[in-house]
């Protein structure tokens, strides 16, 4: 699932002086949302991470999803971060390299920004605000800028801006000395600070990382560095020598190092995870596979175990340039004849996921519940009879190769049958799955795919997946390719609102208006059941990364084991 919304406009976001990040995880089971406690934890050892699939990309420019977003801050720094700590307390913006979140002047259309003393990268070489500009001026190369846009949405720049390597300097971010950095927004924001804690505003060494450089060896700012790397196998970080504890009061950096292991079958993590011998005592990983779930109830497992939701919503895209797609009766019928309890079974039933019926997650401020296309077979035929394709047609579904989405995808395919819709299910693998999605060049009819918001708000939910004004060749997050001239009209209207109640209302009401059009098909509200070994500590589920362990504060109950 993507995690990190777009900017649809700047103005969306202008007057939603929102106070940090909101947004509340259901409560977690074992111990509360913590499995361990973080003051348990002691120094030394190394903490393993079992996973299926490896991280789409170690180039904070290129990657942005829940699971690389959390793994960034292990290497990387930026001017903000997220807090550290379950519910509200991971969805903080806090100072990470900046003394402060920033101060906004020229009615927050400037914001200036003093770094930290003490602050370097992994060879010794102070972080500068120069270092700190480069990084973020990466967002606008072609090739590179593929992840978060909000650096190319929110800062000023001249359009045939191309980033460092290609268009040089940027002039609206200045440097006036070594410790200062100033940005130059398009429109008044102030949120900024917000926004830079997306993974992408972290510091370089100016000139570094040019031809996917960094998606090997990536230049750390954070406690950790890369010592080893193999793609799609594992993973190895040890200690930055040069990061220092007293610059940085988020990360305790207690465990020695961290190696990840990917590749593995699902079922095969959780055998290992339910047993927990060896080093796997030492171990976390993703969430549980559906046909483990009947067997976390033991009192030995269920201490160890985290559960929550993961703040996001998973659903089925339908691309309106594709026929017939394009008509709106097809997307409505569509929705008609999903069955939501099937999807959910398909997905490992009630313990990992509630149905969806609107965009929207529940943990959203302001959401409303609505079920706008409660399944009817007969009203999806009748609407397919009305447009002509009573004799159905073929559809082609990406999905990951992830059992829960299979299962998912699976149920999809059936329930459409009966309209002699015929459902291939494409298979993409998942460490490219997001970027091939994005690209509307490769594309095909519909995708099971998931949102999760930056904060908690309408505005980092709906005009990143529907304003028509921000479809891009690369990186595209708006899959259903709507261009609606109300729909983008709302938005900017609620986006020109000054009360912060009064917008997220406006968003719930956006939501329906955009339903009636149909882009997607709202699937599951997913949960993030996990288990951890006995000897981690610290571990928890932040809201931030879509409910997924915080990776900065784990570590070891007894490092010798």
């Amino acid at each position: 699932m993507r995690r990190s919304a777009v900017l649809a406009t700047v103005a969306v976001f202008t007057a939603l002086a929102l106070t940090g990040c909101g947004g509340a995880s259901a409560p977690a089971s074992g111990a509360g949302g913590s499995a361990t406690g973080a003051a348990a934890a002691s120094t030394g050892g190394t903490v393993h991470v079992l996973l299926t699939a490896d991280y789409s990309h170690l180039d904070p420019a290129r990657g942005w999803d829940g699971g690389v977003n959390n793994f960034y801050r292990l290497i990387y720094r930026g001017l903000t971060t997220f807090g550290a700590g379950p519910g509200a307390e991971g969805t903080k913006i806090v100072p990470d390299l900046a003394t402060t979140t920033g101060t906004g002047s020229d009615d927050n259309k400037t914001w200036t920004f003093t770094l930290k003393d003490d602050i370097f990268f992994e060879d010794g070489t102070p972080i500068t605000s120069e270092a700190m500009k480069f990084g973020v001026e990466r967002a606008w190369d072609p090739e590179a800028g593929i992840g978060s846009p909000y650096a190319r949405l929110l800062i000023d720049a001249p359009k045939d801006y191309k980033g460092p390597y290609v268009s040089g300097d940027l002039d609206t971010i200045e440097t006036p000395d070594a410790k200062t950095i100033v940005f130059h927004l398009k429109k008044s924001f102030a949120d900024f600070a917000s926004a830079l804690a997306q993974p992408n505003f972290v510091p370089f060494p100016k000139g570094s990382g040019a031809a996917g450089a960094f998606d090997t060896k990536p230049i750390a700012s954070g406690p950790y560095k890369v010592e080893s790397y193999q793609r799609g196998a594992s993973l190895k970080l040890v200690r930055n020598p040069y990061w220092k504890a007293s610059s940085d009061t988020l990360r305790p950096a207690k465990a020695d190092g961290f190696e990840f292991t990917f590749g593995l079958d699902g079922a095969t993590i959780d055998e290992r995870m339910l047993a927990g011998q060896g080093a796997d005592a030492n171990a976390t990983a993703g969430a549980i596979q559906a046909a483990t779930v009947a067997r976390i109830q033991t009192p030995q497992i269920k201490e160890r175990t985290l559960s929550g939701y993961m703040g996001c919503t998973t659903y089925m895209s339908l691309n309106t340039t594709k026929k017939p797609l394009g008509d709106v009766r097809v997307r409505q019928a569509i929705n008609y004849a999903v069955n939501k309890d099937t999807v959910v079974a398909g997905d490992g039933g009630t313990t990992l996921a509630d149905k969806a019926t609107s965009i929207q997650p529940p943990t959203i401020v302001g959401r409303v519940d609505y079920d706008p296309y409660p399944t009817d077979p007969a009203k999806a035929q009748q609407l397919l009879d009305d447009a002509g394709l009573g004799d159905g047609f073929d559809l082609t579904l990406d999905v990951r190769p992830d059992p829960r989405q299979q299962g998912m995808a699976v149920a999809i395919q059936e329930a459409l049958k009966p309209l002699k819709i015929n459902v291939k299910i494409n298979n993409i693998d998942t460490s490219t799955f997001y970027e091939v999605i994005a690209t509307p060049a490769q594309q095909h009819d519909a995708a099971i795919t998931g949102w999760c918001p930056d904060w908690s708000s309408g505005a980092t939910f709906l005009p990143p997946l529907f304003d028509g004004r921000n479809i891009f060749d690369k990186g595209n997050q708006n899959l259903a390719q709507i261009n609606d001239e109300a729909i983008n009209k709302r938005i900017d209207e609620i986006g020109a609102m000054t009360d912060v109640n009064a917008a997220n209302a406006a968003y719930a009401e956006l939501d329906k208006q955009i339903m009636e059009q149909a882009p997607i098909v709202p699937l599951v509200y997913e949960k993030n059941v996990t288990i951890v070994g006995g000897n981690v500590a610290g571990a928890y589920l932040n809201d931030a990364f879509s409910g997924g362990i915080d990776f900065i504060s784990l570590g070891l109950k007894d490092p010798g084991k």
